[in-house]
Protein backbone atom coordinates (compact mmCIF):
# COMPACT_ATOMS: atom_id res chain seq x y z
CA UNK A 1 0.00 0.00 0.00
CA UNK A 2 1.05 3.58 -0.73
CA UNK A 3 1.36 6.47 1.71
CA UNK A 4 2.06 10.01 0.48
CA UNK A 5 4.27 12.45 2.41
CA UNK A 6 4.90 16.19 2.02
CA UNK A 7 8.10 17.98 3.12
CA UNK A 8 8.48 20.88 5.54
CA UNK A 9 10.94 23.70 6.03
CA UNK A 10 14.47 23.04 4.81
CA UNK A 11 13.43 21.55 1.44
CA UNK A 12 12.97 24.91 -0.30
CA UNK A 13 15.09 25.86 -3.31
CA UNK A 14 14.79 28.60 -5.93
CA UNK A 15 13.15 27.22 -9.08
CA UNK A 16 11.31 24.41 -7.32
CA UNK A 17 8.26 23.34 -9.30
CA UNK A 18 9.34 25.36 -12.35
CA UNK A 19 8.94 22.50 -14.83
CA UNK A 20 5.37 21.92 -13.60
CA UNK A 21 4.76 25.68 -13.92
CA UNK A 22 6.12 25.71 -17.48
CA UNK A 23 4.24 22.61 -18.65
CA UNK A 24 0.77 22.85 -17.04
CA UNK A 25 -1.60 25.80 -17.40
CA UNK A 26 -3.37 24.65 -14.25
CA UNK A 27 -0.18 25.17 -12.24
CA UNK A 28 0.24 28.70 -13.67
CA UNK A 29 -3.34 29.43 -12.55
CA UNK A 30 -2.62 28.05 -9.05
CA UNK A 31 0.51 30.22 -8.77
CA UNK A 32 -1.38 33.34 -9.96
CA UNK A 33 -4.20 32.63 -7.51
CA UNK A 34 -1.67 32.25 -4.68
CA UNK A 35 -0.20 35.67 -5.56
CA UNK A 36 -3.69 37.20 -5.23
CA UNK A 37 -4.45 35.43 -1.93
CA UNK A 38 -1.14 36.38 -0.30
CA UNK A 39 -1.09 39.87 -1.80
CA UNK A 40 2.52 39.50 -2.91
CA UNK A 41 4.25 37.54 -5.69
CA UNK A 42 5.08 34.25 -4.00
CA UNK A 43 5.43 32.85 -7.53
CA UNK A 44 8.34 35.21 -8.24
CA UNK A 45 10.10 34.33 -4.97
CA UNK A 46 9.73 30.60 -5.77
CA UNK A 47 10.82 30.80 -9.40
CA UNK A 48 13.46 33.55 -9.19
CA UNK A 49 14.52 33.90 -5.57
CA UNK A 50 16.71 35.14 -4.07
CA UNK A 51 17.32 32.07 -1.88
CA UNK A 52 17.81 34.28 1.22
CA UNK A 53 14.27 35.59 0.83
CA UNK A 54 12.82 32.14 0.15
CA UNK A 55 14.56 30.92 3.34
CA UNK A 56 12.62 33.41 5.50
CA UNK A 57 9.98 31.44 7.40
CA UNK A 58 7.24 33.88 6.38
CA UNK A 59 7.80 33.01 2.71
CA UNK A 60 9.08 29.44 3.07
CA UNK A 61 5.91 28.05 4.59
CA UNK A 62 3.38 29.10 1.91
CA UNK A 63 5.98 28.42 -0.84
CA UNK A 64 6.60 24.77 0.06
CA UNK A 65 2.87 24.24 0.58
CA UNK A 66 2.12 25.73 -2.85
CA UNK A 67 4.54 23.40 -4.65
CA UNK A 68 3.15 20.28 -2.95
CA UNK A 69 -0.40 21.39 -3.64
CA UNK A 70 0.30 22.20 -7.32
CA UNK A 71 1.97 18.82 -7.96
CA UNK A 72 -0.94 17.07 -6.23
CA UNK A 73 -3.38 18.85 -8.53
CA UNK A 74 -1.40 17.75 -11.60
CA UNK A 75 -1.56 14.16 -10.32
CA UNK A 76 -5.29 14.50 -9.63
CA UNK A 77 -6.12 15.85 -13.09
CA UNK A 78 -3.53 14.20 -15.35
CA UNK A 79 -3.13 10.72 -13.82
CA UNK A 80 -5.05 8.06 -11.91
CA UNK A 81 -2.83 8.57 -8.85
CA UNK A 82 -5.65 9.64 -6.50
CA UNK A 83 -7.71 6.63 -7.58
CA UNK A 84 -5.03 4.29 -6.26
CA UNK A 85 -5.30 2.60 -2.91
CA UNK A 86 -3.65 5.34 -0.84
CA UNK A 87 -3.19 4.28 2.75
CA UNK A 88 -2.26 7.62 4.38
CA UNK A 89 -1.24 11.21 3.79
CA UNK A 90 1.24 12.87 6.16
CA UNK A 91 3.47 15.94 6.18
CA UNK A 92 6.43 17.14 8.21
CA UNK A 93 5.45 20.24 10.23
CA UNK A 94 4.05 22.72 7.64
CA UNK A 95 3.85 19.74 5.25
CA UNK A 96 0.89 18.55 7.29
CA UNK A 97 -1.11 21.46 5.84
CA UNK A 98 -0.24 20.22 2.33
CA UNK A 99 -1.37 16.72 3.32
CA UNK A 100 -4.67 18.11 4.61
CA UNK A 101 -5.20 20.10 1.39
CA UNK A 102 -4.41 17.06 -0.79
CA UNK A 103 -6.95 15.09 1.25
CA UNK A 104 -9.55 17.88 0.74
CA UNK A 105 -9.80 18.74 4.45
CA UNK A 106 -8.79 22.35 3.70
CA UNK A 107 -8.78 24.46 0.53
CA UNK A 108 -5.81 25.94 -1.33
CA UNK A 109 -6.81 29.39 -0.04
CA UNK A 110 -7.13 28.23 3.57
CA UNK A 111 -3.72 26.58 3.53
CA UNK A 112 -2.01 29.65 2.05
CA UNK A 113 -3.68 32.04 4.48
CA UNK A 114 -3.06 29.85 7.52
CA UNK A 115 0.60 29.32 6.63
CA UNK A 116 1.15 33.00 5.91
CA UNK A 117 -0.15 33.76 9.41
CA UNK A 118 1.67 30.77 10.94
CA UNK A 119 4.99 31.78 9.35
CA UNK A 120 4.66 35.38 10.54
CA UNK A 121 3.58 34.32 14.05
CA UNK A 122 6.40 31.80 14.42
CA UNK A 123 9.02 34.21 13.10
CA UNK A 124 7.93 36.96 15.50
CA UNK A 125 7.63 34.67 18.57
CA UNK A 126 11.36 35.04 19.27
CA UNK A 127 13.39 38.06 18.05
CA UNK A 128 15.39 37.34 14.90
CA UNK A 129 18.84 35.99 15.73
CA UNK A 130 17.93 34.93 19.27
CA UNK A 131 16.70 31.39 18.65
CA UNK A 132 17.56 28.40 16.51
CA UNK A 133 17.78 24.63 16.15
CA UNK A 134 20.43 21.96 16.48
CA UNK A 135 20.54 18.58 14.70
CA UNK A 136 21.83 15.81 16.96
CA UNK A 137 23.04 12.60 15.34
CA UNK A 138 23.57 9.05 16.54
CA UNK A 139 21.53 9.10 19.74
CA UNK A 140 18.22 7.42 20.55
CA UNK A 141 15.16 9.48 21.50
CA UNK A 142 14.87 8.32 25.11
CA UNK A 143 18.57 8.95 25.77
CA UNK A 144 18.20 12.47 24.35
CA UNK A 145 15.13 13.16 26.50
CA UNK A 146 17.10 12.08 29.57
CA UNK A 147 20.01 14.45 28.78
CA UNK A 148 17.57 17.37 28.26
CA UNK A 149 15.71 16.59 31.48
CA UNK A 150 18.84 16.17 33.62
CA UNK A 151 20.30 19.49 32.45
CA UNK A 152 17.15 21.58 32.04
CA UNK A 153 17.73 23.73 35.15
CA UNK A 154 20.98 25.02 33.64
CA UNK A 155 20.35 24.61 29.89
CA UNK A 156 16.84 25.24 28.60
CA UNK A 157 16.59 23.28 25.36
CA UNK A 158 13.72 21.26 23.92
CA UNK A 159 13.26 18.19 21.72
CA UNK A 160 11.59 19.63 18.60
CA UNK A 161 11.69 16.82 16.00
CA UNK A 162 12.05 13.08 16.38
CA UNK A 163 12.95 12.63 12.71
CA UNK A 164 14.43 9.16 12.41
CA UNK A 165 16.61 6.64 14.19
CA UNK A 166 19.60 8.68 15.28
CA UNK A 167 18.46 12.06 13.96
CA UNK A 168 16.85 14.44 16.43
CA UNK A 169 16.34 18.21 16.33
CA UNK A 170 16.67 20.42 19.41
CA UNK A 171 15.20 23.93 19.75
CA UNK A 172 16.17 26.76 22.04
CA UNK A 173 17.64 30.23 22.35
CA UNK A 174 21.05 30.42 20.68
CA UNK A 175 22.97 30.97 23.91
CA UNK A 176 21.33 27.88 25.42
CA UNK A 177 21.93 25.86 22.24
CA UNK A 178 25.63 26.73 22.38
CA UNK A 179 25.84 25.47 25.97
CA UNK A 180 23.94 22.33 24.94
CA UNK A 181 26.26 21.79 21.94
CA UNK A 182 29.27 22.02 24.28
CA UNK A 183 27.67 19.47 26.63
CA UNK A 184 27.04 17.09 23.72
CA UNK A 185 30.62 17.56 22.53
CA UNK A 186 31.87 16.50 25.96
CA UNK A 187 29.73 13.38 25.60
CA UNK A 188 31.14 12.84 22.06
CA UNK A 189 27.67 13.21 20.52
CA UNK A 190 27.71 14.78 17.05
CA UNK A 191 25.59 17.90 16.54
CA UNK A 192 25.16 20.54 13.82
CA UNK A 193 23.63 24.02 14.09
CA UNK A 194 20.86 24.36 11.51
CA UNK A 195 20.39 27.42 9.25
CA UNK A 196 16.92 28.29 10.57
CA UNK A 197 15.71 31.59 11.93
CA UNK A 198 13.65 30.51 14.96
CA UNK A 199 13.32 27.75 17.61
CA UNK A 200 10.30 25.87 16.22
CA UNK A 201 8.15 23.22 17.94
CA UNK A 202 8.77 24.15 21.55
CA UNK A 203 7.27 26.36 24.26
CA UNK A 204 9.22 29.40 22.99
CA UNK A 205 6.52 29.49 20.27
CA UNK A 206 3.75 30.17 22.81
CA UNK A 207 2.87 33.60 21.39
CA UNK A 208 2.50 32.00 17.94
CA UNK A 209 0.14 29.41 19.43
CA UNK A 210 -2.00 32.19 20.93
CA UNK A 211 -2.22 34.03 17.59
CA UNK A 212 -2.95 30.90 15.56
CA UNK A 213 -5.50 29.55 18.03
CA UNK A 214 -7.87 32.42 17.27
CA UNK A 215 -7.37 32.03 13.51
CA UNK A 216 -7.60 28.23 13.29
CA UNK A 217 -10.66 27.99 15.55
CA UNK A 218 -12.65 30.13 13.10
CA UNK A 219 -11.89 27.89 10.10
CA UNK A 220 -14.38 25.55 8.46
CA UNK A 221 -12.58 22.25 7.89
CA UNK A 222 -13.79 18.97 6.40
CA UNK A 223 -13.21 15.37 7.37
CA UNK A 224 -10.29 14.31 5.11
CA UNK A 225 -11.15 12.07 2.13
CA UNK A 226 -7.99 10.09 2.93
CA UNK A 227 -6.51 9.28 6.33
CA UNK A 228 -4.07 12.00 7.45
CA UNK A 229 -1.53 11.39 10.22
CA UNK A 230 -0.97 14.15 12.79
CA UNK A 231 2.55 15.24 13.80
CA UNK A 232 1.31 15.66 17.38
CA UNK A 233 -0.15 12.17 17.96
CA UNK A 234 1.55 10.11 15.20
CA UNK A 235 -1.94 8.74 14.50
CA UNK A 236 -4.64 9.63 11.98
CA UNK A 237 -7.13 12.42 12.61
CA UNK A 238 -10.60 11.30 13.67
CA UNK A 239 -12.64 14.45 12.98
CA UNK A 240 -12.54 17.97 11.53
CA UNK A 241 -12.59 19.40 15.07
CA UNK A 242 -9.56 17.33 16.01
CA UNK A 243 -7.68 18.75 13.00
CA UNK A 244 -8.13 22.28 14.39
CA UNK A 245 -7.18 21.26 17.92
CA UNK A 246 -4.00 19.46 16.83
CA UNK A 247 -2.87 22.11 14.31
CA UNK A 248 -2.90 24.56 17.24
CA UNK A 249 -0.93 22.13 19.43
CA UNK A 250 1.47 21.35 16.57
CA UNK A 251 3.18 24.76 16.85
CA UNK A 252 4.74 23.93 20.23
CA UNK A 253 4.66 20.12 20.12
CA UNK A 254 7.56 17.97 18.90
CA UNK A 255 7.16 16.57 15.39
CA UNK A 256 6.82 12.80 15.93
CA UNK A 257 7.95 11.88 12.41
CA UNK A 258 9.67 8.58 13.21
CA UNK A 259 6.61 7.32 15.07
CA UNK A 260 4.31 8.54 12.27
CA UNK A 261 6.24 6.54 9.66
CA UNK A 262 6.34 3.48 11.92
CA UNK A 263 2.56 3.74 12.41
CA UNK A 264 1.92 3.89 8.65
CA UNK A 265 4.19 0.88 8.05
CA UNK A 266 2.46 -1.05 10.83
CA UNK A 267 -0.87 -0.35 9.12
CA UNK A 268 0.31 -1.86 5.83
CA UNK A 269 2.28 0.85 3.99
CA UNK A 270 5.13 -0.63 1.94
CA UNK A 271 5.68 2.30 -0.47
CA UNK A 272 6.11 5.98 0.38
CA UNK A 273 5.90 8.73 -2.23
CA UNK A 274 7.32 12.13 -1.29
CA UNK A 275 5.60 14.96 -3.18
CA UNK A 276 7.35 18.33 -3.25
CA UNK A 277 10.86 19.78 -3.37
CA UNK A 278 13.87 17.70 -2.39
CA UNK A 279 14.31 14.27 -0.86
CA UNK A 280 14.66 15.08 2.84
CA UNK A 281 11.76 12.89 3.96
CA UNK A 282 12.83 10.05 1.67
CA UNK A 283 16.20 9.98 3.41
CA UNK A 284 14.56 9.95 6.85
CA UNK A 285 12.16 7.15 5.88
CA UNK A 286 15.05 5.01 4.63
CA UNK A 287 16.77 5.50 7.99
CA UNK A 288 13.60 4.45 9.81
CA UNK A 289 12.98 1.33 7.71
CA UNK A 290 15.26 0.06 4.94
CA UNK A 291 12.69 -2.45 3.68
CA UNK A 292 10.08 0.01 2.37
CA UNK A 293 10.16 1.48 -1.14
CA UNK A 294 10.57 5.27 -1.32
CA UNK A 295 9.83 7.37 -4.43
CA UNK A 296 9.79 11.13 -5.14
CA UNK A 297 7.78 13.48 -7.29
CA UNK A 298 9.82 16.66 -7.52
CA UNK A 299 9.89 17.07 -11.33
CA UNK A 300 7.54 16.28 -14.24
CA UNK A 301 9.72 13.34 -15.34
CA UNK A 302 9.23 11.70 -11.93
CA UNK A 303 5.57 11.10 -12.81
CA UNK A 304 6.59 8.77 -15.65
CA UNK A 305 9.31 7.19 -13.53
CA UNK A 306 6.85 5.91 -10.93
CA UNK A 307 4.41 4.72 -13.63
CA UNK A 308 1.28 6.46 -12.49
Amino acid sequence: MISVVFPGQGSQKVGMGSDFFNKFENVKSIFNYADEILNYKISDIILNGPQEKLNQTTFTQPAIYLIGYAISEVLRKETNFFKKNINYFAGHSLGEYTALAAANAITLEQGLTLLKNRGEAMQSAVPLGEGGMLAVLGIETNDMKKIIEENFNNIKCYLANDNSNGQLIISGKNLELQKFANLLKEKKIKNIKLPVSAPFHCELMSSATAKMQAIIKNQEMNVPQFKVVSNVTAKEYKSAEEIKELLIKQIESPVRWRESIEHMIKQGTNTFIEIGPGKVLSGLIKRINKEVKVLNIDAVEDIQDIKI
